[in-house]
């Protein structure tokens, strides 16, 4: 079933499309807080959205809000 799926090119171009705008957003961010070690983890792994999802909504607010307690 895996295999059929992936053989069909428009699901490979829509697993692309998704993967790339969530890493491009998550880099994003990663960049602008000057976080080397997400960056470069966000550019190395390929985990089709899953780690820059996680980095954009749970991550990257858990450093903001460590920041406003001081």
């Amino acid at each position: 079933m895996i295999e059929q799926l992936l053989s069909n090119p428009f699901i490979l171009l829509a697993i692309t499309f998704w993967d790339l705008s969530w890493r491009g957003w998550a880099l994003w961010i990663a960049a602008n807080k000057k976080d080397k070690f997400w960056f470069i983890l966000l550019l190395v792994l390929n985990t089709v959205g899953i780690v820059p999802i996680l980095y954009i909504f749970f991550i990257s607010k858990m450093k903001i809000a460590k920041k406003r307690k001081r």
